[in-house]
């Protein structure tokens, strides 16, 4: 059986509740990670440290990396990454939370297919509790399917995966891309030759509210859009061409009035 590492990261604007039933997930999955790495993405203030504190001090297996500031989620991901001797690596975001059997599905899926660098899942979506799902958000599931998707959009659902470690260090690892950090990663690694898929399964609870379409149409997003369509283009991904189509179109749906952007979310990605 391989070993498996959590990584987790904080900044000080996660909510203090939210990030504990994060973190209990990881303790309460029916296969546990040998390892739990908390990442301080700068100072997080006293509630969210008690969180931590708390966590740590009841769970052995979870410890902490802490940056003196925030940096983004890549650098604080990559940072994390670098303590990691783990074979695979589960990542989860702070708000957000894991099924208590995602980690053994998982798992199972990687010892079945041995090809396989990185693996997600469908997601959960919930408002306040996480037993109201009020929608599945998914993706394509097979690595062909996977690779075509990537030319759009991000292929896999990040708060859900798990990936081969030795992979993501071949490719190069957590770089910072504002906003695209994740997506970015998943195209080197699709460009190093790693193997994808994503579970149809929604093993992740996702945490959603109006602010996630305010981040996605929020100051800078065009500057990232631009460099990560730049990014497609050096990694072989997409042509110059296929970069400009997909930048004018990636930015018109952002674009959108909040109704309609939250319906054409719904019709993407909902089933």
């Amino acid at each position: 059986m391989p070993t498996l590492a959590a990584l987790v990261t904080v900044y000080h604007r996660i909510v203090p509740e939210e990030l504990s039933a994060a973190l209990e997930s990881l303790a309460a999955q029916t296969r546990r990670a040998e390892e739990i790495v908390i990442v301080e993405d700068g100072p997080v203030g006293p509630e969210l440290r008690a969180v931590i504190d708390g966590f740590v001090d009841k769970h052995g297996e979870a410890r902490t990396v802490v940056l003196a500031r925030n940096q983004g989620a890549g650098p604080a991901s990559a940072a994390g990454m670098a303590t990691i001797d783990a074979e695979l690596v589960a990542r989860l975001d702070a708000d957000d939370i894991a099924a208590p059997t995602r980690f053994e599905r998982q798992l199972d899926w990687f010892a079945a297919h041995p090809d396989t660098d990185v693996l997600g899942t469908a997601l959960a979506e919930f408002t306040a509790d996480p037993a109201e799902v009020v929608a599945v958000r998914s993706l394509p599931e097979r690595h062909a399917e996977i690779a075509r998707y990537a030319k759009i959009n991000s292929p896999v659902n990040n708060p859900s995966v798990m990936l081969r470690r030795e992979a993501v260090e071949r490719a190069g690892g957590y770089r910072a891309v504002h906003h695209m950090e994740d997506y970015d990663l998943y195209a080197r690694l699709l460009s190093t030759g790693a193997r994808f898929h994503n579970l149809p399964e929604p093993l992740t609870y996702f945490r959603t509210s109006p602010a996630q379409f305010q981040r996605r149409t929020g100051k800078g997003m065009f500057a990232a859009e631009r460099q990560m369509q730049r990014n497609l283009v050096s990694y072989g991904l997409v042509s110059r061409p296929r970069a400009v189509l997909n930048l004018v179109v990636r930015t018109a749906y952002r674009l959108l009035p909040t109704g309609l952007l939250t319906a054409a979310y719904a019709r993407l990605f909902h089933r």
